[in-house]
């Protein structure tokens, strides 16, 4: 782990999101997810944290191996059609990650997360928050879109609002 990375976490706080992304912005994702959940039957969370905890940082974690723990511990993979998607955002790295579960991959090429992470990295590089997180967003909706289309049956099971998740 390098001394600058551990550094950047420690000064990094929770206030950071909210210096980030406003109550409108995150209003405007909450919206932005149910508006996409309209269209197809996939679930969307949206998760941001602004450092990583101390013992994660000891454990050298990266943000992909944080985005897959938070997949596990918001239960993302316990969606009826296993078509849920994790969108997180790491401020202190300045990284997104994507994590989608095991019935995504057997129909969409996921190759595509990378594109969206890095569209979404490169407007948060030029502080535009809101508009990277509602892109990723409508990224994330086309692709849900081609493989789960909407039916009666689907429901919400994952709440819309983006979760915030503090250092503790």
């Amino acid at each position: 782990m390098s001394l600058s990375r551990f550094i950047k976490h420690l000064w990094s706080h929770s206030r950071k999101v909210g210096q980030c992304f406003s109550k409108a912005d995150l209003a405007a994702i909450t919206k932005a997810i149910g508006d996409s959940e309209n269209k197809h039957s996939g679930q969307i969370c949206f998760a941001v944290e602004g450092a990583l905890e101390v013992p994660a940082l000891l454990k050298n974690f990266s943000p992909r191996d944080r985005a897959i723990e938070v997949f596990a511990n918001l239960k993302i993979w316990d969606t009826e059609h296993n078509n849920g998607v994790l969108i997180y955002v790491l401020l202190a790295d300045h990284a997104v990650e994507i994590v989608s579960d095991r019935g995504i991959h057997a129909r969409a090429d996921v190759s595509a997360w990378d594109v969206i992470c890095h569209e979404m990295e490169s407007k948060f590089a030029s502080k535009q928050y809101r508009a990277g997180a509602l892109s990723g967003i409508e990224m994330v909706s086309q692709i849900l879109q081609e493989n789960f289309p909407k039916s009666t049956a689907s429901k919400n099971e994952i709440a819309n609002e983006p979760v915030l998740l503090d250092i503790k």
